[in-house]
């Protein structure tokens, strides 16, 4: 197996953190909110770059930083040892970002959830924002 693919470590590490658009900059998101995409997973990213056709392991083990909460990371290897680009489209790490951060929300685990979760919630209150008592 080591064989065909080269050393995991020299891959580019992508956290789940960088494209969540519930997250600041400072908490380490690294594209802007209206690009990115709400708690996304390990496996999403992973299905992504599968659909990408791009090599990539999921470490479990491995926490991000700044939240050590969050477990898990995904690497990805965007070129060949040679310096070949696996997939022509994406040649940058940032471009990776974006084009997964804009494949989740279409990912086929999350339309289902949505389907049934809009079924059951109601728009938003017609009240507006100014409240308070009414003195007469």
């Amino acid at each position: 197996m080591d064989a065909q693919l080269p050393n995991i470590k020299k891959w580019i590490v992508m956290y789940p953190v960088y494209i969540n658009s519930k997250k600041t900059m400072a908490e380490g998101r690294r594209i802007a909110v209206a690009k990115a995409c709400e708690n996304p997973t390990c496996a999403e990213i992973g299905d992504c770059c599968s659909y990408l056709k791009l090599p990539f392991a999921i470490e479990i083990d491995k926490a991000y930083p700044r939240d050590f909460m969050q477990r898990g990371r995904v690497r990805v290897l965007l070129k060949t040892e040679d310096g070949t680009l696996i997939n022509p489209s994406i040649s940058s790490r940032k471009q990776l970002m974006l084009r997964v951060a804009e494949m989740v929300p279409r990912h086929h685990g999350r339309t289902k959830k949505q389907e049934t979760a809009s079924t059951s919630t109601t728009g938003p209150s017609q009240k507006s924002g100014k409240g308070g008592k009414k003195r007469r």
